[in-house]
C-alpha cells in the first residue's frame, strides 16, 4: 500500500513514528509499506484518524479526504449488520459469498457473526464490487456514499 508510505514521508515522520502510533514493531510496519502484509482494519482505522482521512480514500475509493460527521471507531455490530444486508440485496447466500472471496462458507459466516475480523483486501473487494463504501460498512458514516 504505497499511500502509507507516501502518508508518512510526506508528514516528515519515521517509520518507527508510525509503528509507536500503532503500537506495533517498526518491522510489522514496513512490512505494510513494502506489502509484504496488509494492514489490518484497526491499523488502518488508526492511521486514517490520526491523519483525519476516510478509509475509503485512503484505499483509493474516492476523492473526498473526509466525510462530514465521520465516528471515529468501528462499530462491529453495525458492520455485521451491513455486510449481511449488502450480501441479501444482492441476493447472494453465505455460500456465493464465500465464493467470490475464495474461502470458506464458514469463514464468511464467521465475518458475518462478529467471531472474525474481515481482513482489509477482503473489504475493499467487497467494496468495489458493490460500489460501497468500506466508512459506511464499518459504521463510520451513515451514508452509503459511493
Amino acid at each position: 500500500m504505497k499511500w502509507i508510505k507516501d502518508l508518512r514521508e510526506n508528514n516528515n515522520l519515521l517509520q518507527k513514528d508510525m509503528a509507536n502510533l500503532l503500537g506495533i514493531k517498526r518491522s510489522t510496519y514496513a512490512s505494510y509499506e513494502i506489502e509484504r502484509d496488509t494492514i489490518p482494519i484497526k491499523h488502518l482505522n488508526k492511521l486514517c484518524n490520526y491523519f483525519d482521512i476516510s478509509i475509503d480514500y485512503a484505499l483509493g475509493l474516492t476523492k473526498n479526504k473526509q466525510y462530514p460527521n465521520n465516528k471515529k471507531e468501528i462499530d462491529n455490530k453495525l458492520f455485521r449488520e451491513r455486510i449481511r444486508i449488502l450480501r441479501k440485496e444482492n441476493k447472494l447466500t453465505q455460500i456465493k459469498m464465500a465464493n467470490i472471496l475464495n474461502i470458506s462458507r464458514s469463514t464468511w459466516t464467521g465475518y458475518e457473526l462478529g467471531k472474525y475480523q474481515i481482513p482489509t483486501l477482503y473489504l475493499l473487494e467487497i467494496a468495489k464490487r458493490y460500489q460501497t463504501s468500506i466508512d459506511y460498512l464499518l459504521g463510520k458514516i451513515d451514508k452509503n456514499n459511493l
